[in-house]
């Protein structure tokens, strides 16, 4: 869909300039560009390091990259640096996940932009905090998984440490790096001017604990690995059926009374050692047992179907090839069309956010790299001239 043929979106005028690279940086700025923002990707020009982002036309990129025009730009040269102060003047957000000299070292720090336009709202994503004492260092997402404990936790006991199976912790800082954005321009309507928001991929794993973290700073207790198992509420967990897998969670008082009976197990609600959390956490692997003994005997539909009526949260336990085909999935239309000239029409994952009256649907293509260089040009004040010289000594 063309852009200007979409209904007003809440970041409607709000322009952004995209520094990012890699998954992080890159998934701040979906949301943004996802709800309207005009995002402008600016990347070097063409070298022969060119797939160093990634394969352009390949699942993630395109995942990564809608909703944005794109441009190329050489930074390191004076008259690049130039045009992306120039740009940046009339700019609303900066985002760029480099480490954390880089950007001081090509002169388009928050110091640097704001000095020309103090309403800027500058976005920064590290590995570890823009200072400290590993503020210089990069960082990837699992070693921020480790780092910030998540791999001591995950997994089953006794195993060793393990990752999580998606980028927890690049994702996580992307979503909050969005959210401190919105917070920053939304203070700007009252001040007149921006901020530097910054955040890690450290921080934002160990914000991601939550209650594991509180758990050791509130009662000094060190989380092991549970498993499949709840750490705290009981039981709650995977068991097996007569096809698969299903996951239960009755962890209270009354939801494992509802399971004894749904069961047909009503004498376990009667055996003192069940009778409480504390007693129930004690004897976890008997529980867990006993109920599987029983759901193993027929197949998940049937205990899904038990349990819903008797109000126990249950659920499978998918493929992701199973999780799209789910029709509650499909409700919810979270894979969305995208029509890629010359690449042909694909899906994407939409943006989970839902607002009333306001469409998800995607309203530009992932852009090939600098599609829309001389676009954004014209726009900024720049002649077929001067376009043409800077295109001539490489700057674009």
């Amino acid at each position: 869909m063309n852009q200007r043929s979409q209904a007003s979106l809440p970041l409607d005028g709000i322009k952004v300039l995209d520094l990012t690279l890699a998954r992080a940086g890159p998934t701040c700025v979906r949301h943004l560009a996802d709800w309207g923002a005009d995002v402008i990707k600016i990347e070097p020009p063409a070298t022969d390091r060119e797939e160093a982002v990634g394969n352009r036309h390949g699942f993630d990129f395109q995942n990564l990259h809608r909703n944005k025009r794109a441009m190329r730009l050489n930074l390191k040269d004076p008259i690049g640096h130039a045009t992306f102060m120039r740009l940046a003047r009339d700019a609303d957000v900066i985002v760029e996940n480099m480490r954390a000299e880089v950007k001081h070292r090509l002169k388009v720090s928050y110091d640097d932009v704001r000095a020309v336009n103090p309403r800027i709202v500058y976005g920064s994503i590290s590995g570890f905090g823009q200072s400290g004492p590993y503020g210089k260092r990069a960082g990837v997402d699992q070693i921020a998984q480790g780092m910030g404990g998540l791999m001591s936790i995950t997994g089953l006991p006794g195993q060793g440490p393990v990752r999580v199976g998606i980028p927890i912790a690049d994702l996580t800082a992307g979503n909050l790096l969005a959210l401190g954005i919105m917070m920053a321009l939304f203070e700007r309507t009252r001040t007149g001017t921006g901020r530097w928001v910054h955040t890690s991929l450290l921080e934002a794993q160990i914000f991601m604990l939550d209650f594991q973290a509180s758990r050791w700073l509130i009662s000094g207790e060190i989380a092991p690995q549970a498993g499949n198992d709840h750490p705290t509420g009981i039981p709650t967990g995977v068991f097996p059926t007569s096809d698969g897998h299903i996951n239960i969670a009755a962890s209270s008082a009354r939801m494992f009374e509802r399971l004894c009976d749904a069961i047909g197990r009503p004498e376990w609600k009667d055996k003192p050692e069940w009778k409480n959390q504390k007693g129930r956490s004690a004897d976890r692997k008997a529980i867990n047992a006993a109920i599987g003994e029983i759901t193993k005997h027929k197949p998940a539909e049937h205990w899904i179907e038990l349990f819903e009526g008797a109000g126990i949260p249950c659920g499978p336990i998918y493929t992701i090839d199973q999780v799209f085909a789910d029709p509650q999935v499909r409700h919810l239309g979270i894979a969305t069309p995208m029509h890629r000239p010359g690449l042909g029409d694909t899906e994407v994952v939409a943006s989970p956010i839902n607002m009333s009256g306001l469409s998800r649907e995607v309203r530009l293509p992932t852009p090939e790299a600098g599609a829309h260089t001389d676009e954004v040009l014209r726009a900024a004040g720049y002649s077929e001239t001067d376009i043409g010289a800077m295109r001539q000594k490489g700057v674009i």
